[in-house]
């Protein structure tokens, strides 16, 4: 049986997030980031201002990316400082991750610019909210406790 390729949904999202890769491109590149910067350094403002330095290790896992990768994108974001990374005192191999004033700027202004570029790009969406309750659960590690399974409706 052969089937469309628009009735794929792998190679349907494939297509979307293409799209908003390249809309995720173009809002920052005037703020002088790219898209991992931007994750990364928003990550970290976030934790920062919930009362948290993550290391390195954990910023990758909130984050789900990959650590080598990380370490290089956060030394990039030092090098523009937009970010220190101190010695944490009780693992010195370890790197604590605090934004720096003119971070935080960046990153609420690159905030504001993807939440705008997101409302745009996704207003086509007649329930944003469903959106959301389909995307989380495949977001989620596949290892994670209290993941709803997705349900089908229909055929």
């Amino acid at each position: 049986m052969t089937h469309h390729p628009d009735d794929s949904p792998g190679f349907l999202l494939w297509q979307v997030t293409l799209r908003w890769q390249r809309e995720m491109t173009a809002t920052l590149a005037p703020l002088g980031l790219t898209h991992v910067q931007f994750v990364l350094l928003a990550a970290t403002w976030w934790l920062n201002t919930h009362g948290e330095e993550p290391n390195q290790l954990a910023l990758a896992r909130r984050a789900a990316t990959d650590i080598k990768m990380t370490s290089q994108v956060l030394r990039k974001l030092e090098e523009k400082g937009l970010l220190e990374r101190k010695v944490d005192p009780a693992d010195t191999r370890a790197r604590r991750l605090r934004v720096t004033e003119r971070g935080a700027e960046a990153a609420r202004t690159a905030i504001a610019a993807v939440e705008a570029a997101d409302a745009e790009f996704f207003q086509r969406v007649p329930d944003p909210t469903a959106l959301l309750g389909i995307l989380r659960p495949l977001a989620a590690p596949p290892d994670e406790p209290n993941t709803q399974p997705i349900r089908r409706t229909g055929g």
